[in-house]
């Protein structure tokens, strides 16, 4: 049975991706009938859109399975692995749009004449503009609240789309005002919106294999826990702490120091108030593993 937070990505998910479908049609469509390789190249980057769509579905909806024998921890990386996917994807489609235009440009100096494209894929960049940032608005801040780094990486790729398509829209309308002299802007568009997205798919990258290869939480979220640690006048020196992300949850480990002649009762509820703080502060799914020492 689905979780609303699974049921809300498939949701938002699925928008986006009917949106993806129908730009791809528009773009290839357009790129074609309008003679321009900059958006042809818009088209490839919305394809590749619908397809880490399809990426999001399967691997949240492994995601949210609950722990198992096999997975202790639950499957929460695979969304993590999910964003990976994304990223090399876009990085993908950023390094073909790049080789194309390069490969026009470079028969354009070595004297070939560029069609200059039509109005069609001018206009059809125009759409693709307009449905986009909608899109990436609409997905950022579902992304934020569910609290799913791969929706969020979702959006981006929505925006990084935007971005191409004010690329292509410049380059296309560049070269039908200035004429046929100047068709060579259409592929110069499409090598800069190439060097847009390969930037985004850097980005994506860095911070899903920080995750999967268990890096810690920033400098402040650490000096965070151990403020929640120092509010506790009977607990001391938090040391050895550990900590790393798990998908969309924190897992924190902790040791920290109380008088040794105490109850074990109390020693356990000050433990048990300790991880509901750690858990307000970074949610409720926080894994926290406290191991407590006498003073010394």
């Amino acid at each position: 049975m689905k979780t609303n937070r699974e049921k809300e990505i498939y949701k938002v998910t699925l928008v986006g991706s009917g949106g993806n479908l129908l730009l791809v049609v528009l773009k290839f469509v357009a790129g074609v009938l309008g003679n321009s390789a900059a958006m042809i190249a818009d088209a490839v980057h919305s394809l590749s859109d619908f397809f880490t769509d399809l990426i999001v579905l399967f691997f949240v909806k492994v995601s949210a399975k609950p722990q198992d024998e096999s997975h202790d921890y639950g499957h929460g990386k695979f969304e993590t692995l999910a964003t990976l996917l994304i990223g090399l994807a876009l990085g993908g489609a950023a390094i073909g749009i790049i080789v194309s235009g390069g490969t026009k440009f470079a028969h354009w100096l070595q004297g070939e004449t560029l069609q200059t494209p039509g109005m069609l894929a001018f206009w059809a960049a125009i759409i693709s503009i307009a449905v986009k940032e909608v899109l990436y608005r609409y997905t950022v801040a579902k992304g934020r609240t569910l609290k799913s780094q791969a929706v969020v990486a979702n959006a981006w790729h929505h925006r990084s789309d935007a971005l191409s398509s004010i690329g292509a829209a410049i380059g296309i309308g560049g070269a039908i005002l200035l004429g046929e002299r100047w068709a060579v802007l259409d592929p110069l568009a499409s090598i800069v919106v190439g060097g847009m997205l390969i930037k985004v798919a850097w980005d994506l990258l860095k911070g899903c294999l920080g995750e999967l290869t268990d890096q810690s939480l920033s400098s402040d979220e650490e000096r965070k826990i151990e403020d929640i640690i120092h509010s506790f006048p009977d607990v001391s020196e938090p040391h050895n702490l550990r900590t790393r992300k798990i998908g969309n949850r924190v897992a924190i480990e902790v040791h920290i120091r109380m008088d040794g002649d105490i109850p074990l009762s109390i020693a356990h509820e000050r433990a048990t108030e300790i991880e509901r703080k750690i858990k307000e502060c970074f949610g409720w799914e926080t894994l926290v593993t406290l191991h407590m020492e006498p003073k010394k």
